[in-house]
């Protein structure tokens, strides 16, 4: 039931990053924030519930809490046009708490791959964090990009990966998934850095991977 969770993610990522690019309307990507969120908080609870002696499900249960919350919290601040920073404090501390989540999966729950997917996600709620709750809006196009491709890489291909059975983590992956993260989000931050507003010309109200801009 995680990877159902998590393919949607990838769904929510993917659609807030274009949001971010200008493609999806803050409103309409709210709603879809608010059904994945309302899953991501019904799924944990549902593991939690049927495997309540099972440390690694209650774990991994507590991280899918991280993105559940996240976007509700989305949903609602894009809906409601509220000021972003109470997202971007919440993504500063799911940022450092991904940090924990890549070290139990490299450590405890012997699984490499996911320990990378979780320092992407890490990376990325970071630049939420910069964007939403700093204000540093000239980064939006480059977060908006990073959100995306995440949501294909890091959510969508390995929740189809584990619902067909074919998720084959090894150390060898989890490089190669590092050095992919890192010559990618590299080589796209001079990509996208025409044409974005200064930080002090416009107001940011929205959520993670989801910004209005309001001109001055």
């Amino acid at each position: 039931m995680g990877a159902v969770g998590l393919l949607y993610v990838g769904a929510v990522l993917f659609l807030n990053g274009l949001m971010l690019l200008g493609k999806v309307e803050p409103r309409a990507a709210g709603i879809f924030n608010l059904f994945v969120g309302a899953l991501q908080v019904v799924t944990p609870t549902l593991l939690i519930v049927f495997s309540p002696g099972d440390p690694a499900v209650l774990l991994n249960a507590s991280g899918l809490y991280l993105f559940g919350f996240t976007y509700l919290y989305v949903g609602i601040n894009l809906l409601g046009g509220f000021d972003s920073t109470g997202v971007g404090y919440f993504s500063l501390f799911v940022a450092i708490m991904a940090l924990g989540y890549s070290y139990a999966n490299f450590q405890l729950l012997g699984d490499p791959g996911f320990g990378v997917i979780w320092l992407y996600w890490s990376f990325l709620w970071t630049l939420f964090f910069v964007l939403l709750g700093l204000k540093r809006t000239q980064i939006t196009r480059y977060t908006g990009w990073v959100a995306a491709i995440q949501g294909w890489v890091t959510a969508a291909i390995p929740a189809f990966m584990i619902l067909t059975g074919s998720w084959r983590t090894t150390a060898l992956f989890a490089v190669i998934l590092a050095v992919f993260g890192l010559v990618v989000f590299a080589v796209l931050w001079p990509l996208t850095r025409h044409g974005e507003p200064a930080g002090e010309t416009s107001e940011a109200q929205g959520t993670t991977g989801t910004h209005r801009f309001h001109r001055t």
